[in-house]
């Protein structure tokens, strides 16, 4: 039995620890089961983990354990882990957004397996896609683990390089905000035209959602679909007519390339 040390009891560690255990009695885990415990120092936040040991003190949770994820903020991690009991046999994986390998490294042994991670919010419902690298001291076994432990809340998906994950962080850290602008715009435009602002939004969120799974599932990729959707001459290719003027896909590159940019800034602060 592995036994897995969350520190830090937040929303992440929330759908990370649910998605484990769901996983674990529907018999998704072919590998056996786990041995979960959660450190917080505020009872409140613990009080949500049911099934699962508890804890007040890091170095509790941490002892004998195979695997420790840090789901505590990026300010703090610092602090947090250099106060960790860790062994190079442990396996540290890191959700802490923009917090570099190596800045972590410092504050354990120069071997220490890290793991680092970056999960969306879509997690929280077990919909999310998480990016994963790992340092040269993670052993096969370890990176299984790890993708066992992410693959809770969603999808993952390996980077052999760092400094991919700033680009993950930019397209699907993100991202659900980016979803969420065009949803604002689709409800704003449908109470403009006299649709109450209940069904615009009931409207606009069913068709996202339904595109989203389109896409998902057909293998032609978006521009086919779009192309599908849009007849000469008819309403959708007049409303995109109007988006391709104001040459909004190219805006919505320069966005996305300034959040990896700043993703890089804060990972240069918090390396720091």
């Amino acid at each position: 039995m592995k036994r897995i040390a969350f520190i830090g009891g937040g929303n992440m560690a929330f759908a990370l620890v649910g998605g484990l255990r769901a996983a674990t009695k529907a018999g998704d885990t072919p590998d056996g089961q786990l041995d979960i415990v959660v450190a917080d120092p505020i009872p409140n936040q613990l009080e949500r983990f049911e099934g699962v040991s508890t804890t007040q003190v890091n170095a509790v949770a941490v002892d004998a354990a195979d695997a420790v994820v840090l789901a505590v903020k990026p300010q703090v991690i610092r602090e947090v882990v250099e106060a960790l009991p860790l062994t190079t046999r442990q396996l540290v994986i890191s959700i802490a957004a923009g917090v570099p390998i190596e800045a972590i490294s410092r504050s354990t042994s120069a071997k220490q397996p890290i793991v680092r991670c970056m999960p969306n919010t879509p997690a929280l419902l077990r919909a999310g896609i998480s990016g994963l690298t790992a340092n040269g001291f993670v052993e096969p076994g370890m990176r299984a683990l790890a993708e066992r432990i992410l693959s809770a809340a969603g999808q993952v998906v390996w980077f052999d390089d760092e400094d991919s994950l700033h680009a993950v962080t930019a397209l699907s850290g993100s991202g659900p905000a980016y979803a969420f602008y065009l949803l604002e715009g689709m409800i704003e435009a449908g109470v403009e035209l006299g649709i109450d602002a209940a069904t615009a939004e009931r409207l606009a969120t069913a068709t996202v959602l339904g595109a989203a799974r389109m896409a998902e599932a057909e293998s032609v990729g978006p521009r086919v679909l779009r192309e599908r959707v849009t007849s000469p001459g008819g309403t959708t290719e007049r409303a995109l007519s109007i988006l391709d003027a104001a040459r909004v896909r190219a805006k919505f590159r320069r966005a996305i390339e300034a959040a990896c940019q700043r993703s890089r800034e804060l990972a240069e602060e918090f390396g720091k």
